[in-house]
């Protein structure tokens, strides 16, 4: 099949559109998302009926800087890392031509807003060793999609160099609930250190959109002012209050992902399939002729994610139940 030809992850409406004959239900494995969500319940009404307060605003914030350890008046609440993404040239304005080193692989919307904004975009597989050249650096920790990892002392050390020439360090942490050990929240509001946060992963609540930024006070005020007054949801700012405190939901999820990463990758090596990285919500797979195998799990109703720069590997999601891995185990052993 062609390389290009891969579907994004999570575009389930689409998977269904181009393999109609796929059986139902599909499987999606395509995202790095928990598959055990966040238990929320209803909504309060209130929650819906009126504008999202002041006061829930900073509970919210108050529990995400309890969680992540972070100063919570550098703390600011957002809807969805994905915006915080785009928002950063506006936030940093960095000087025409500036040159920004990028991880690559890694999420892809990291180099093409960069890029957008007309910054000179280098993109390597560790940019911490471009600090002499770079005016900012931005990476994923750990990242996506295959869950590499950069110390937080290896860190530092490079946000205390871009800072002393009034560069920046950008450290997408949208996956560091999983590995709180590895994040640089305890140092957010220093000098030319700029942390994003991402609920939907680890919680399993995408659709909510909540996220947050860590960054030095005057570039929170920045990104209050352009995001405005209500930017983030009444539900989504009780759901993420009251999730940020649940410390006991959180140690034993990550237990569960844990085990079942470890199910998962027994799955996968007994198809023949080597884990070559991820984390605990996800698979970075190497197998000959990636392509085909995509192909094939799609003609099963198994979406995993595969990538155009790449002929051999496949990212893949952990299934949600015992039935779920006997049916990727099936239609990969078919092969």
């Amino acid at each position: 099949m062609r390389l290009d030809g891969f579907v994004h992850g999570g575009a389930l409406d689409l998977m269904r559109a181009r393999f109609p004959q796929a059986p139902e239900p599909w499987i999606d494995l395509s995202t790095g998302i928990n598959p055990w969500p966040y238990p929320v319940g209803s909504p309060l009404p209130e929650t819906l009926q009126r504008l999202p307060s002041v006061t829930a605003t900073a509970a919210c914030r108050e529990a995400m800087a309890a969680a992540f350890g972070a100063p919570a008046a550098c703390v600011l609440p957002a809807p969805g890392s994905e915006l915080l993404i785009r928002l950063l040239p506006v936030l940093l304005r960095p000087r025409p031509g500036a040159w920004v080193a990028v991880a690559r692989p890694s999420f892809a919307d990291h180099a093409e807003v960069w890029r957008a904004s007309g910054c000179r975009v280098v993109e390597t597989s560790d940019p911490l060793d471009a600090l002499a050249t770079a005016d900012l650096v931005v990476l994923c920790n750990p990242n996506n999609p295959d869950g590499r990892v950069w110390k937080p002392d290896r860190l530092e050390a490079a946000r205390a160099a871009l800072a002393a020439k009034d560069g920046w360090l950008i450290v997408d942490e949208a996956y560091a609930d999983v590995r709180p050990e590895l994040s640089l929240a305890a140092s957010g509001g220093r000098p030319g250190l700029i942390l994003l946060r991402s609920f939907g992963k680890f919680f399993g609540l995408p659709g909510l959109r909540l996220g947050a930024l860590i960054a030095p006070w005057d570039a929170v005020e920045t990104a209050r002012t352009c995001l405005g007054v209500w930017s983030v949801s009444g539900p989504a700012l009780a759901v993420g209050a009251r999730a940020y405190r649940d410390a006991g939901w959180q140690r034993a999820t990550r237990r569960r992902l844990a085990t079942a990463r470890a199910r998962l990758d027994a799955v996968l090596n007994a198809a023949g399939l080597r884990a070559a990285g991820g984390t605990d919500l996800f698979r970075f797979v190497e197998v000959d002729a990636a392509g085909r195998v995509w192909q094939r799990l799609a003609e099963c109703g198994i979406f995993v994610r595969g990538f155009d720069w790449s002929r051999d590997r496949l990212r893949i999601g952990l299934p949600p139940d015992a039935a779920a891995e006997a049916r990727l185990s099936r239609a990969l052993l078919a092969g």
